[in-house]
């Protein structure tokens, strides 16, 4: 940074300091870390002297923030793959069951809607597609947020439910399915060609909240991609030139994913391997009957609460995921 030609490439060099910024912060957050660990051990010595009681529970609810503190930090550290950091794209597509799975999908929505709010992360709606009767057809999301993408990634695969449905009248248990992907919100620093030819581009009013043009002209834009059959829409900005230019990065961004696992899975065919994770692969269960708990398939980490699960309480499922990618990582 203190070259004279630093600037002369002004995305370079806005990268670095990004890059900079980054470490500086995890080196404090290190120090701070170290500080209060050390007044710690000082409380501890003075307790042993004095048996005082009030420092005890003082000292007992410290080291449970500085638990979560650690934590927190060491997940920081295990999000070193090169797009962790990006803000994420996250789509919700119900599988097949009408209502059931409908309602299923909304039921993931809130819950990633209340994850992000634990975070301070924002959620913005690209598309939205109501069901008929309940939940949604299907929805695509940007989290914005500081590692958003490599804490969110744990949720690319299928989700399976099952519980009595309260759309039963019999009271009867229902399985149900809906995927969940997840891809980096990339820059134009990632060069992905697509060619015109391979896209059909339909624009059609849109039918979710947004304001009062909706309904008022063809401003929604949806692209398929007709090579992969990927297709992405998006009705949430004014006009269609920027509904199209969503909808466009949002398909950057599946064929970027795309890419990058074909290239997993042809390292695994060279060492003779079968990958555990693929494209609609199911990855995790929530179990609402006969009794409770939400087990991800991958992990083997399982929690009894799957209401609290519900309520964007999925940390622990994403550092578990970090550690088992790492771990597959050093092996590969």
């Amino acid at each position: 940074m203190s070259q004279n030609d630093f600037w002369n490439n002004h995305q370079t060099a806005q990268k670095v300091i990004d890059e900079t910024n980054l470490m500086k912060k995890k080196y404090d957050n290190l120090l701070s870390l170290i500080q209060e660990l050390d007044d710690a051990k000082v409380s501890f010595e003075l307790i042993q002297e004095t048996d005082d009681a009030e420092l005890t529970i003082e000292l007992e609810n410290s080291l449970e923030l500085l638990k979560e503190k650690m934590q927190n930090y060491e997940l920081s550290l295990l999000l070193s793959d090169e797009h962790d950091s990006k803000n994420a794209l996250l789509e919700i597509h119900p599988g097949a069951g009408g209502t059931e799975s409908q309602d299923w999908g909304a039921m993931l929505l809130r819950m990633y809607q209340k994850w992000a709010d634990k975070h301070h992360f924002s959620v913005e709606f690209n598309d939205y597609q109501a069901g008929e009767e309940a939940g949604i057809k299907s929805v695509s999301l940007l989290i914005k947020g500081d590692n958003a993408y490599g804490m969110l990634k744990s949720e690319h695969g299928v989700h399976r439910l099952v519980r009595i449905s309260p759309f039963d009248s019999a009271n009867r248990r229902h399985t149900s399915f809906a995927s969940v992907e997840v891809m980096p919100d990339i820059d134009h620093s990632i060069d992905i060609t697509v060619n015109d030819d391979d896209l059909r581009i339909d624009v059609f009013r849109a039918s979710g909240a947004g304001g009062q043009h909706i309904n008022k002209t063809s401003s929604a834009v949806r692209i398929t991609h007709l090579p992969t059959g990927f297709v992405t829409s998006s009705q949430a900005q004014r006009s269609q030139l920027q509904n199209k230019e969503t909808a466009m990065k949002m398909l950057k961004a599946k064929l970027f994913q795309l890419e990058k696992e074909k290239q997993e899975q042809e390292k695994a065919a060279i060492k003779g391997e079968q990958l555990e994770i693929g494209w609609g692969s199911q990855i995790r269960s929530y179990v609402f009957h006969p009794y409770t708990m939400v087990k991800d398939h991958r992990t083997q980490h399982e929690v009894g609460n799957g209401q609290s699960v519900m309520l964007g309480n999925l940390d622990s499922f994403m550092y578990a995921y970090l550690q088992w990618h790492l771990s597959h990582q050093d092996n590969n």
